[in-house]
C-alpha cells in the first residue's frame, strides 16, 4: 500500500479514530460500570440484609427463644459441622419427636412455653434452629456472591466485643473425635474502625454508608441492620462485600467492552475502506436501504432478495451474503427465543403451583401452617397501616387421640375433615387454616366478624345435632371447642394478643366441655 495513496491515508485516519474511540469509550465504560456495579452491589447487600431481617422477624418469639438459649448455652450445643438440607429436616424431626415425648399434644408457642421444655428438648430445638438459620445465611451469601454474613449480639459490658450467633463461614471444633460448628465465639469490633456498626446498635437504625476495612479477603465493605422483634433490640445483621472482586469484575467488564467496541470499529472501518476503494456506492446505498427495510418490517424474506442481488464474489457482495445469512440466523434465533419464553412462562406457572401446594394441607385441602404464617404476616402489615376490623377464632377437635387409638387414624381423619367442612361452611367469608393435627384457626373478617356471635351459636348447634344423632358412629359425632377474640385497641397491642385471647377462650370452652387433652 503506497503511503501517499488515499487508502493508506484513510487507513491511518481510521486507525487513529479507533484508538481515540477505544480510549474514550473505555474511560466512560469504566466509570459507568463502576457506578452501575456499585449500585447493584449496594442494592444486593441491602436486599440480603432486609431479607434476613424479615426472615428472623417472621419467626418472632421462636427466634428470641433461640437467641436467648444460644447466649446461655452455645458451647453446650453440638451442631454437626457438615450438615446439609436433609440434615436440617432430620434435626427438625428430632426436635418434634422430643417435644412430642415431653409434652404429647402440646404445640410450642401455643399451649407450652420454651422454658417449660426439658433440657434435651431445648437442645434439640436449638440444633434445628441453628441449622435452619445457618443454611439461610449461607444460601444468601452464595446466591449474591458476598464475602461474609454475620449476625451478632454486642455485649452489655460497654466494651467493643460482640458474641457471634450466626456466621455464614463455618468454623469447626472437635468434640470426642467428631466435627461440630464452633459456636458462641466473641470478636472485637473497635469503634474507631467500625463506626457504623456501633451507630446501628446504639440508634436502632440502619446507618447510611459502609464500614470499610481490610481482612483476609482484602478490602471489605460492611453494611449493618439492627434487628428488632416485638420492640426488643436483639442484635445486628452484618452483610459484607469484597471490593477486590468488584474491581476485578469492573476491569473484566471494561476489557470485554473494549474488545467488543474495538471489534465493531475495526469491522466497520474495513468495510468503509473497501467501499471507498472499490467505489461500490450503489451497493452501499442498496445495503443501507435493505437494512432500514428490515429494521422497520423485520421481514426475513428480504434475505432472499439480498441473495439475488449478489452477482459476483467481491468484498461488498460477500458482506451482503453474510448479512442475508445473519438475517436467516436471527430469524431462527427469534423463533427459538419465543419458544424459550413460552417454556419460561410454563416453568413460572409450575413454580406458582408448587408454591400453592406447599401451603395446602394434604388432608383437608385448606391452607396449612405455612399459609397461615404468610396470611398473619400480611394482616400484621395491614394492622400497622390502620386495620382495626379483625378477629381470631380457635377451634380444637375433641377426643382425636381417643379416636385414633380406638378406631384407627383413618377414622381420626374422618373426624378432622368433618370438622373442617363444618368450619368452612359456617365461616365462609373468612380464611380457615389447619395449623396442627386437631387445631384450626379462622381469621375473622367482614361478614363473619360482624355476625360472630350468631355464627358461634350456629357452630355449636350443628355440633350438638351431630352428637345427638343415634345413627352416627362415635367418630362421626364431631365434638370441638371454640373460642374467639375481636381486636380491642385498649387491650391488644398486636395480632399475637388477639390470638392468645382467642386461644384462652377456646381452652376455657374445652374445660367446660370436659374435653381437655388426654
Amino acid at each position: 500500500m503506497k503511503r501517499k495513496s488515499l487508502t493508506f491515508k484513510f487507513t491511518l485516519m481510521f486507525a487513529a479514530f479507533i484508538l481515540l474511540t477505544l480510549a474514550i469509550s473505555s474511560i466512560l465504560s469504566y466509570l459507568n460500570q463502576t457506578r452501575i456495579y456499585k449500585q447493584q452491589r449496594e442494592e444486593s447487600v441491602q436486599f440480603v440484609a432486609s431479607y434476613l431481617e424479615e426472615l428472623l422477624i417472621s419467626d418472632d418469639i421462636y427466634f428470641i427463644w433461640y437467641q436467648d438459649y444460644f447466649l446461655k448455652k452455645a458451647k453446650d450445643v453440638l451442631v454437626p459441622y457438615d450438615f446439609d438440607n436433609d440434615a436440617v429436616q432430620d434435626a427438625r424431626h428430632d426436635y418434634e419427636e422430643a417435644i412430642s415425648q415431653d409434652s404429647p399434644g402440646m404445640v410450642l408457642g401455643t399451649n407450652i412455653d420454651f422454658e417449660d421444655l426439658s433440657a434435651k428438648t431445648k437442645n434439640a430445638y436449638e440444633i434445628y434452629s441453628h441449622e435452619y438459620y445457618q443454611a439461610a445465611f449461607e444460601k444468601a451469601r452464595d446466591m449474591f456472591n458476598l464475602a461474609y454474613i454475620y449476625y451478632f449480639v454486642p455485649n452489655d459490658d460497654g466494651t467493643d466485643e460482640v458474641t457471634i450467633v450466626l456466621d455464614s463461614d463455618r468454623t469447626e471444633r472437635i468434640v470426642n473425635g467428631k466435627k461440630y460448628i464452633d459456636l458462641g465465639n466473641t470478636a472485637k469490633y473497635p469503634k474507631e474502625s467500625h463506626e457504623r456498626l456501633w451507630k446501628a446498635w446504639e440508634t436502632g437504625k440502619r446507618p447510611k454508608g459502609y464500614d470499610v476495612f481490610e481482612n483476609q479477603k482484602g478490602k471489605t465493605y460492611a453494611y449493618y441492620t439492627p434487628l428488632f422483634i416485638n420492640g426488643r433490640k436483639l442484635g445486628v445483621i452484618d452483610v459484607e462485600i469484597n471490593v477486590s472482586e468488584i474491581i476485578h469484575t469492573i476491569h473484566m467488564a471494561t476489557l470485554n467492552n473494549m474488545i467488543a467496541v474495538g471489534s465493531v470499529l475495526v469491522i466497520f472501518s474495513l468495510f468503509l475502506l473497501l467501499v471507498i476503494r472499490t467505489n461500490y456506492i450503489r451497493k452501499l446505498v442498496k445495503l443501507r436501504d435493505v437494512i432500514e427495510d428490515y429494521s422497520q418490517n423485520k421481514d426475513s424474506s428480504i434475505a432472499k432478495q439480498l441473495k439475488s442481488e449478489i452477482a459476483n464474489e467481491d468484498e461488498i457482495s460477500v458482506i451482503i451474503s453474510k448479512l442475508a445469512d445473519m438475517i436467516y440466523e436471527l430469524e431462527r434465533y427469534m423463533k427459538s427465543l419465543s419458544r424459550t419464553a413460552m417454556a419460561l412462562r410454563d416453568t413460572k406457572q409450575k413454580a406458582l403451583e408448587m408454591s400453592e401446594l406447599a401451603e395446602k394441607d394434604s388432608l383437608t385441602g385448606i391452607r396449612n401452617k405455612t399459609g397461615y404464617d404468610k396470611e398473619v404476616q400480611k394482616d400484621k402489615q395491614e394492622m400497622d397501616n390502620g386495620l382495626k376490623d379483625l378477629g381470631v377464632a380457635m377451634i380444637d377437635l375433641n377426643y382425636l387421640k381417643k379416636i385414633n387409638d380406638t378406631y384407627g387414624h383413618d377414622k381420626g381423619n374422618v373426624a378432622i375433615t368433618s370438622l373442617c367442612r363444618i368450619v368452612c361452611q359456617i365461616f365462609d367469608h373468612s380464611p380457615v387454616f389447619r395449623i396442627g393435627g386437631d387445631e384450626f384457626v379462622v381469621i375473622l373478617k367482614g361478614h363473619d366478624l360482624e355476625n360472630i356471635d350468631n355464627l358461634i351459636t350456629k357452630f355449636k348447634r350443628q355440633l350438638k345435632e351431630l352428637q345427638d344423632d343415634p345413627n352416627l358412629e362415635y367418630w362421626e359425632k364431631t365434638s370441638a371447642a371454640i373460642g374467639y377474640a375481636v381486636y380491642n385497641p385498649e387491650i391488644d397491642e398486636d395480632y399475637e394478643s388477639i390470638f392468645k385471647r382467642a386461644d384462652a377462650e377456646m381452652y376455657k370452652s374445652k374445660k367446660e366441655m370436659k374435653a381437655t387433652r388426654e
